[in-house]
């Protein structure tokens, strides 16, 4: 994940990779909501997306990652 952010506020959240193949269909449908939660938080302190546990686990710790580095 690549996150922008200005001062102390996160402007967006892009993906620079994203999993195809079988779980394709989860990240389509939890991305978008992963994205909207995080800048509604502005942190990575948010839920997993139902049904897609592994695809949320793994924005989640590209997410902390990229904010820790900030």
């Amino acid at each position: 994940v690549q996150v922008n952010v200005t001062g102390t506020t996160i402007d967006s959240v892009d993906l620079l990779q994203v999993p195809t193949g079988s779980n394709a269909r989860f990240t389509n449908y939890s991305i978008p909501i992963l994205i909207r939660e995080t800048l509604a938080a502005q942190s990575a302190n948010i839920n997993n997306v139902s049904g897609a546990s592994y695809t949320s686990q793994g924005f989640i710790q590209s997410l902390q990652s990229a904010l820790s580095k900030m």
